[in-house]
């Protein structure tokens, strides 16, 4: 009975270690706090700019295309067969250059016959001078000879030029392209054969048009004075992939009348090309200054947005919230659109980050010069006309 006993007395007390040691870990779980699960997300982000209001230099964008400089055909002047290709296609070539060698031995034959009768034409003019001042001559027969020489030099000097017409020489300087006829082909023969063509590309053409209604608004927005005059004339090339060309261009004419199928003005612009990175035949846009405005408000492009009831962008509202508002643009400043109505300057205008911008939903703005807080921050100035 007493081991018994023992036995119900150590079962209990073992239980009742097992019972301490487990409370220990079923304590409650503490309450989530502000960063746990329960937590509400913060609002997020986006980019805004402060429009305000300052001058600002209106640009147009026309498409153009490029053309080369100067452009010449190279063509046989003379009769004979292609002997030898003297240049490599697509190089830079200096005007005199021979690019092709056109069978000569017939011409140098020629300009070895025309060369002996022009000096032996030369020899009797100047044998029959002192002749003629003792009259052992007479006047005919000294004009005669000097006739027959006149005519011997003439002779001379187009086989002179046969001879240099059988090399190919280049009109002008600038990019060969390919050949259009290979060795062994009679070129010349009853026509004069096209060889190749260079195209000077240094610098280069730009050729696009204006509409005349345009140029008429522009002129009478300056003579009533809502527009200045731009004082800068320097052109801006964008390239096909949307880059903007590093050098400046200038006008170099525009026509004096418009089309009168199309009522547009032509206008050709040139560009420096000393890399030879723009080619005729591309396709491009042009853009120009056109008139200086004042107490502009411009936004960039990417804020403008385009729905049914028409343009409009999104603010950040007093309350920290985003807004759709509807504005109109008026022009080009650059690659800005410049605001007509809509905006009057201090509004706090999306700019980056438009897809996390629900109407009427939170938004922290930052700005997006410097990723600072809008409310510890300057008004941002966009309208620099600069």
């Amino acid at each position: 009975m007493i081991h018994i006993a023992r036995l119900y007395a150590l079962t209990f007390t073992f239980a009742t270690l097992l019972t301490a040691c487990g409370g220990a870990h079923d304590k409650p779980a503490a309450p989530a706090g502000p960063g746990g699960p329960g937590a509400a997300m913060p609002p997020p982000e986006v980019e805004v700019i402060t429009v305000t209001a300052g001058s600002a230099t209106l640009t147009q964008e026309l498409p153009g295309r490029l053309q080369a400089y100067r452009t010449a055909q190279v063509r046989a002047r003379v009769e004979g067969v292609v002997e030898k290709r003297l240049f490599q296609e697509g190089s830079e070539v200096k005007a005199g250059t021979s690019l092709f060698q056109i069978n000569a031995r017939t011409y140098k034959a020629a300009a070895l016959a025309a060369k002996a009768d022009f000096a032996s034409a030369r020899q009797i003019v100047e044998r029959y001078k002192p002749l003629l001042e003792i009259k052992a001559v007479s006047q005919q027969e000294f004009d005669l000879a000097m006739t027959k020489a006149m005519q011997a030099e003439a002779a001379l000097t187009r086989a002179e030029q046969d001879m240099e017409y059988a090399g190919v020489p280049a009109a002008i300087s600038g990019r060969i392209g390919r050949a259009l006829v290979t060795e062994g082909a009679l070129v010349g023969k009853g026509e004069a054969t096209l060889l190749a063509t260079i195209e000077q590309l240094d610098p280069i053409y730009v050729n696009f048009t204006q509409p005349g209604a345009d140029v008429l608004r522009l002129r009478q927005a300056i003579k009533s004075g809502k527009l200045r005059r731009a004082e800068s004339a320097k052109l801006e090339l964008l390239l096909e992939d949307g880059s903007i060309y590093p050098q400046p261009g200038r006008i170099f004419f525009t026509d004096m009348a418009a089309d009168p199928s199309t009522g547009a003005v032509s206008l050709r612009a040139e560009f420096p090309n000393p890399q030879r990175e723009l080619l005729p035949g591309m396709f491009v846009r042009v853009r120009f200054p056109e008139a200086l405005a004042d107490n502009a408000i411009r936004v960039p492009q990417r804020a403008v947005q385009a729905g049914p009831q028409g343009q409009f962008v999104m603010i950040v509202a007093p309350d920290g919230k985003a807004a759709p508002l509807p504005i109109k643009t008026g022009g080009m400043a650059g690659t800005d659109f410049i605001v007509s109505s809509g905006l009057k300057g201090g509004e706090q205008v999306i700019v980056n980050g438009l897809q996390k911008a629900r109407p009427g939903a939170s938004v922290k703005p930052v700005s997006e010069d410097r990723g600072q807080k809008t409310e510890d921050r300057k008004t941002l100035p966009v309208a620099s006309g600069k």
